[in-house]
């Protein structure tokens, strides 16, 4: 505890008490409870995280696909006249739809190139590029479909390349839109040449041969510029408008 010293203040004493700070005492003894951490131990943000299954997308169809479905057999290949007719009578989409043929090939490394005799729907604008075009480009300005251009303008294209290589209007000599003969190349393109090649990761390829609206005749001959093109390297094929349910080709009637 305190002591009490006398201390000589000039000529009056005065008593001074010190007081000493208490010791410090246990936890347990002023009835404090301390929770320990064992250093082993892990805690729930420390688990790793359980791998968790995306959920299964189940596709519900509505009534008109469901209606049309039935229509086709399931179990039958039908001769190109026989397909695009059903196909006509499935679509059910309020405008013109566009009939696409989805091949099964063999690999991925299937590609081939081929021009239509019919246009199978929009004219696509084909440019050739020059200063004006650059300008446009850098202004954003896409006015056009496909871009072409000679070797000499590729160096002021590939500051470009941000903006063009996103959109897929980068020329490419693979495509045809790289070239010495500009010109020839969009009267090609312009007459609806394409580049055909598979998807990424499957050895599919989609191409649109044209639409309802069209002759069957025309959609025939659009087909089969598409199987001339590719040859013997299509394992399946079956064709599908925008909306309505797809129908298998027999490729030995071609």
């Amino acid at each position: 505890m305190g002591t009490t010293k006398n201390v000589d203040m000039s000529s009056q004493k005065m008593e001074v008490k010190i007081v000493e700070a208490p010791k410090a005492t246990n936890d347990k003894k002023l009835g404090l409870s301390v929770d320990t951490v064992d250093s082993t131990s892990t805690t729930a943000a420390d688990q790793p995280m359980a791998k968790t299954t995306k959920p299964k997308v189940i596709r519900v169809r509505g009534k008109k696909y469901s209606a049309v479905k039935s229509k086709v057999d399931r179990t039958r290949r039908y001769d190109p006249l026989s397909a695009i007719e059903l196909i006509k009578q499935l679509s059910y989409s309020k405008f013109p739809g566009t009939i696409s043929a989805n091949l099964k090939v063999k690999n991925l490394e299937v590609t081939g190139e081929v021009t239509l005799p019919h246009a199978a729907g929009k004219v696509r604008k084909v440019v050739v590029v020059d200063e004006q075009i650059l300008k446009d480009i850098e202004a954003d300005k896409l006015d056009f479909d496909v871009l072409v251009s000679s070797p000499e303008f590729m160096p002021k294209l590939a500051k470009l390349a941000k903006v063009l290589g996103p959109k897929g209007l980068m020329p490419n000599p693979k495509n045809g839109t790289l070239t010495a003969n500009p010109a020839q190349a969009v009267k090609e393109l312009s007459a609806g040449k394409q580049t055909l090649k598979t998807e990424k990761k499957q050895p599919l390829i989609q191409v649109p041969i044209g639409q309802t609206s069209m002759e069957t005749k025309d959609l025939i001959e659009n087909l089969q510029a598409l199987l001339n093109a590719l040859k013997d390297k299509i394992v399946q094929i079956t064709l599908s408008p925008t909306m309505g349910p797809g129908v298998k080709v027999d490729l030995e009637s071609f």
